[in-house]
């Protein structure tokens, strides 16, 4: 089968891993907004989701023969996705933790004007990066308080409350 033709996902990978450019940018095509939707929310910041997205798909296309079948294509991405994000933010964390700040920016974009409302991705961009990956992960992705404790290295507890003041936040900024 052609991967010009194919569209069922497991066509698709089983021709890529094969080395067909062409299935792999069909399943690119297939995934990227989706992907590229969850690093967003879990960057709060379009240049960097769309970097990571990049990565994500630099990854997928190396690590092919890596993907089992065991679920869904989609849902092997969106674990390199999580993968990329929080690695990503791991390493800007580093790198802020050797700069000293002048002062405090502010975060573009999350100021809040007398009488405006917020959109629900603007404001789960502003929430602080810890309760937005809680957020992101439980709340969007479904994911228990286990599977993002053991991601993110916090206790349930931890996810719970986090998730309960993203909740909060969410709700006072949409108001």
């Amino acid at each position: 089968m052609s991967a010009a033709v194919a569209t069922n996902p497991a066509d698709l990978v089983a021709a890529a891993r094969r080395g067909d450019r062409r299935a792999f940018e069909a399943l690119y095509r297939q995934h990227v907004g989706a992907v590229n939707a969850l690093c967003l929310r879990l960057s709060g910041d379009v240049t960097i989701a769309e970097d990571v997205t990049q990565e994500v798909f630099v990854r997928a296309w190396r690590k092919l023969d890596s993907f089992r079948g065991d679920a869904p294509f989609g849902a092997w991405l969106r674990r390199l996705a999580v993968n990329a994000a929080l690695n990503d933010r791991r390493s800007h964390s580093r790198r802020l933790a050797r700069v000293v700040p002048i002062a405090a920016p502010e975060r573009a974009g999350v100021r809040r004007t007398p009488g405006a409302a917020m959109d629900l991705e603007r404001a789960v961009a502003a929430l602080p990066p810890k309760a937005r990956h809680v957020f992101v992960l439980a709340a969007i992705e479904g994911w228990t308080h286990a599977e993002v404790a053991r991601e993110l290295g916090v206790t349930e507890g931890t996810s719970k409350a986090q998730l309960y003041q993203a909740r909060k936040s969410l709700r006072e900024a949409l108001r």
